[in-house]
């Protein structure tokens, strides 16, 4: 079973582009720590986000949003200009629930949650 769930802050505000077919894709990225005092330790993780939860990140979170992520690891390789091999380890969330307060709408106050079904 390939599950991660991690709650970090938003290290940079959510970039979010189209693939050729229409789907959309939000990438971002959060500081996870653990430990503390002297012994925190700060681990930077990147995080994709597809269709309804790409759009709802995109629309409710900014640069040092709290959230909450549930996905799955994902290992990404490419070639660089060069030739040389990359590899880049991110999470695929399905899940991501926002952990600051909401401002009061319309429609209610708290935290939003998505729950989206990943294409593939």
């Amino acid at each position: 079973m390939n599950l991660v769930i991690v709650d970090g802050r938003l290290g940079r505000d959510p970039d979010t582009k189209f693939t050729g077919s229409g789907k959309q894709v939000t990438n971002f990225s959060i500081a996870v720590d653990d430990g503390y005092g002297e012994k925190k330790v700060t681990t930077w993780l990147n995080i994709v986000a597809w269709n309804k939860t790409a759009e709802a990140v995109q629309k409710y979170v900014k640069k040092g949003s709290h959230v909450l992520i549930e996905g799955r690891i994902q290992v990404r390789e490419w070639e660089d200009k060069t030739g040389g091999k990359k590899k880049a380890f991110e999470i695929v969330a399905n899940r991501v629930q926002f952990l600051d307060k909401a401002k009061p709408t319309s429609e209610g106050e708290g935290s939003q949650e998505v729950d989206d079904d990943i294409p593939f």
